[in-house]
C-alpha cells in the first residue's frame, strides 16, 4: 500500500523507515494520507505543470482552487501548481486560523487577502495579494464574515 506522508521534517525519516520496514510505500502520489495530530504541516507537496515535485511554503500560498479534477495552488510567486490533495482535504490539513474555505471550489489564505468588496446578494469578491478576485458564495458568507470578524 503507498502512502503520502504530511508530517514534520524532524518526524519523516523515522516515520518513512518504520512504514517502509512494516511493507507501506512512502509516495507523494499515494492515496491515503499520514497525517501529524495537532500539527499543521509549515509545506503543501505540489507539482508543476512539467511534473517536478515541490514542497511549497505555507506562507507562499495566496489561495487555491478546484477547477473539475485539478487542485490549483497559486504561489505568491506567481507560479500556478497543481495539489495532490482534493479541496476537502486541504480544508483538514491547513491551518484553520490562516486559510478558510470561501466557496465550494476556493480556499483563502488570510494574510493574501488586500481587499473585500461587498457584492449582491450576500456575497463578497476578494482582491488578492496576486490580483486574483476570487468569490465569496452565499454558503459561505457567515463563515466569511466571523473568519474576518465583520
Amino acid at each position: 500500500m503507498n502512502i503520502r506522508l504530511n508530517v514534520s521534517d524532524e518526524h519523516y525519516e523515522e516515520i518513512e523507515q518504520k512504514l517502509t520496514a512494516a511493507g507501506f510505500i512512502v509516495d507523494d502520489d499515494a492515496e491515503f494520507v499520514l497525517t501529524e495530530r495537532g500539527r499543521f504541516a509549515g509545506h503543501l507537496s505540489v507539482k508543476t505543470r512539467e511534473g517536478e515535485k515541490l514542497k511549497l511554503s505555507i506562507e507562499e500560498i495566496v489561495y487555491i482552487e478546484s477547477l473539475g479534477h485539478e487542485v490549483l495552488v497559486h504561489g505568491n510567486d506567481g507560479i500556478c501548481y497543481y495539489a495532490y490533495d482534493r479541496l476537502y482535504q486541504l480544508c483538514t490539513i491547513l491551518d484553520n486560523t490562516k486559510f478558510l474555505r470561501v466557496s465550494n471550489c476556493a480556499i483563502i489564505a488570510k494574510a493574501h487577502v488586500k481587499k473585500i468588496k461587498p457584492s449582491i446578494s450576500m456575497k463578497f469578491v476578494l482582491v488578492m495579494s496576486d490580483g486574483a478576485l476570487v468569490d465569496v458564495t452565499r454558503s459561505y458568507y457567515n463563515s466569511f464574515r466571523t473568519f474576518f470578524q465583520i
